[in-house]
């Protein structure tokens, strides 16, 4: 098998910085070399495994059918399968939507990796939501059912995006023997502790700052009913609140407590370096779109999992966080503008009263949601920097964890250069798989920089953008992992 296709020419696809014919780099000739020698060693490992093994098919395969559990399925095998089984865990799916099987993030994507050899696979979950407890055995179980059918794959690499980011993270870090390597796309790497912590910092200072008198209700949602209610609430307050200084100031200082990125959606235009006010007008539509869509109706659901509030603010301070916060700068601007004070406003939620999570609730999204770090097979983890849903940082809480069991070896992690929640092209998509298979082939990372990662992008697919850049994400605001024993108090 060889890693990447050969460069094609095309031009800009509409969604974003056109590739367009392409030159060799000063390195592609090594790059191509690496590849002859990757190609080589996968030769030799097939030759050493029984035919079986790899099942090669007359004719391409199309499979559907449906697990024990009630979940579906999906299998698309190329009659030219490679040996390579890509296990594709998807995203969160709102309950009483459509909840179908999915073996890939996009059409174009898929139809470049069976184009190479590759055979997809992947699972709808049993269930909608946050079903991590559903999701992960759903995703074995297709596992096996693929094995029975066509034979056990010469290697197998699990990968998702966003919350299934979070599902391939647990495959790794728990069914390791099941996976040869993982990747991780704009993925909840953080762990769901973690993530409804922080996703509970900007909805308390909203309310406490903007609405101190409201009943509306932060955690204990009676239903999803309630939760839509309380989210339209507090989301007629921000719209008030964003018509003066003082409220816009307010809604930044919000937004810089879930490390809101200045530039969120494609559509936006990304504002300069020292426009405040064009920078808070993008994050406003962001915060509306937190509470539209993961502070309530998804926390109610997830709260329904877990048996109560698996989240706290108890003990936080405010001011430390702020000053953490990747856009803490611009709240300062913003405060100043408006003549207002941020020392009172960070003392008026250092006073707010605090909420309190149910120990029995937390201890069920750690069990099933939060990560020990301990890995044993390689993992790349990849991020849009313009992600407000799920913020570039939890890449930082992932190394922070994985640092700390002492797998770092194992990991690596890359950013791309756009905007918005998991808004990669299928270039930088089979980028990243590459390099992972690179990784688990040869037992070394190579080509983790961005301009490496950008050759491999452009040759796999020329018609679409590649973007990766060098990028360090601050700190996380709100870690825990089940590396760090402190992270339980």
């Amino acid at each position: 098998m060889t890693i990447g296709t050969p460069t094609r020419t095309g031009t800009d696809n509409g969604t974003g910085t056109g590739v367009g014919t392409r030159t060799p780099r000063p390195g592609a000739r090594i790059r191509a070399a690496r590849r002859t020698a990757c190609a080589a060693a996968l030769l030799l490992a097939v030759s050493a495994v029984p035919t079986s093994a790899v099942a090669a098919t007359a004719e391409p395969s199309h499979v559907e059918g449906q697990l024990p559990s009630g979940a579906t399925y999906l299998m698309d095998v190329p009659a030219n399968w490679n040996g390579t089984v890509l296990l594709y865990s998807h995203g969160y799916t709102q309950a009483g939507t459509p909840n179908p099987a999915q073996n890939g993030p996009d059409t174009a994507t898929k139809a470049l990796l069976l184009a190479e050899g590759y055979a997809l696979i992947g699972s709808s979950y049993a269930s909608t939501g946050w079903a991590v407890t559903d999701a992960v055995p759903d995703q074995l179980a297709t596992l096996s059912v693929f094995d029975d059918r066509f034979g056990a794959a010469r290697r197998t690499l699990a990968w998702g995006r966003s919350y299934g980011g979070l599902v391939t993270t647990a495959i790794a870090e728990r069914h390791a023997d099941r996976i040869d390597g993982s990747l991780s796309l704009c993925g909840l790497v953080h762990g769901g502790v973690a993530n409804w912590n922080n996703t509970l910092d900007p909805v308390f200072a909203l309310k406490t700052l903007l609405a101190p008198d409201s009943d509306v209700p932060l955690t204990g949602l009676a239903d999803q009913a309630a939760a839509t209610s309380a989210a339209d609430a507090l989301v007629t307050v921000v719209d008030s609140a964003q018509s003066t200084a003082e409220g816009r100031a307010r809604i930044a200082l919000a937004a810089a407590l879930h490390n809101i990125p200045v530039w969120n959606q494609p559509t936006q235009t990304r504002p300069a370096a020292d426009d405040w006010e064009a920078q808070q007008v993008n994050q406003y539509d962001a915060v509306k779109g937190l509470l539209k869509v993961a502070a309530f109706n998804r926390r109610q659901e997830a709260e329904v999992r877990a048996g109560g509030n698996m989240s706290w603010n108890t003990g936080v301070d405010y001011a430390k966080l702020l000053g953490q916060s990747s856009v803490s700068k611009k709240v300062r601007e913003l405060y100043k503008k408006a003549g207002l004070s941020l020392k009172a406003d960070l003392a008026t939620l250092d006073r707010a009263p605090r909420i309190s999570a149910d120990p029995d609730a937390v201890a069920w999204m750690s069990g099933t949601s939060s990560f020990t770090g301990e890995l044993t097979k390689p993992q790349f983890s990849v991020h849009t920097i313009g992600d407000a849903l799920v913020p570039v940082q939890t890449e930082s809480a992932l190394r922070r964890a994985v640092t700390a069991a002492g797998s770092g070896s194992l990991l690596r992690q890359a950013n791309v250069d756009n905007a918005g929640h998991c808004t990669f092209s299928p270039a930088e998509q089979l980028a990243a798989l590459h390099t992972l298979e690179e990784r688990v082939t040869t037992g070394r990372w190579r080509g983790t920089d961005a301009e490496s990662l950008n050759s491999l992008a452009a040759e796999a697919d020329s018609t679409t953008p590649a973007r990766y850049v060098p990028y360090r994400p601050t700190p996380y605001l709100r870690p825990y992992d089940l590396a760090h024993p402190a992270d339980g108090r």
